[in-house]
């Protein structure tokens, strides 16, 4: 019997270079409508994997933090939106709310840093991802799909990622 759910992928990194390619393996098959939710402590890895995802995305912005903006967006060359928002700062749900969270969806993908903040106004369909510090240099990936949409994409998402 497997450990993991057939919903759920499990990847320990062992470089930022590695985990950027990670990203860009996922960003490269998102689609307008897409979550992603990054839950991991401060230096877990989680802007280094959006900068992949951006980069998979087709954006050639510069990829930050924007923990002190809250949302980052990112073009690709159609002109989709890959909205980048960071919860650490935000006081209440409420406050995530107002940002339109609805409107951003419709207009591209998002990725959500510090997602347990805003839980209750996130839709339960998604794929969440738990990013851990092991050491220096490696961090361990735990990716759970929920909702067939998402179940459907972390399987290609494997396939793309490890072949398997």
């Amino acid at each position: 019997m497997p450990i993991l759910s057939s919903n759920t992928v499990e990847f320990i990194s062992h470089s930022p270079e590695q985990t950027r390619r990670l990203g860009l393996r996922l960003g490269s098959l998102l689609n307008v409508g897409d979550l992603l939710c990054l839950s991991g402590e401060m230096g877990a890895g989680k802007t280094t994997f959006v900068q992949g995802l951006a980069q998979g995305w087709g954006s050639v912005d510069g990829v930050s933090s924007p923990t002190y903006v809250i949302v980052n967006n990112y073009r690709n060359p159609v002109g989709v939106v890959l909205h980048h928002l960071d919860c650490y700062r935000l006081l209440s749900s409420a406050e995530a709310w107002d940002l339109d969270l609805e409107m951003m969806q419709e207009q591209g993908a998002m990725v959500v840093e510090w997602p347990d903040k805003i839980r209750d106004v996130l839709p339960a369909d998604n794929i969440w991802v738990e990013i851990n510090w092991v050491d220096e240099e490696k961090r361990k990936f735990m990716f759970h799909a929920t909702g067939k949409h998402y179940e459907d994409l972390l399987t290609t998402f494997r396939r793309s990622a490890f072949g398997g």
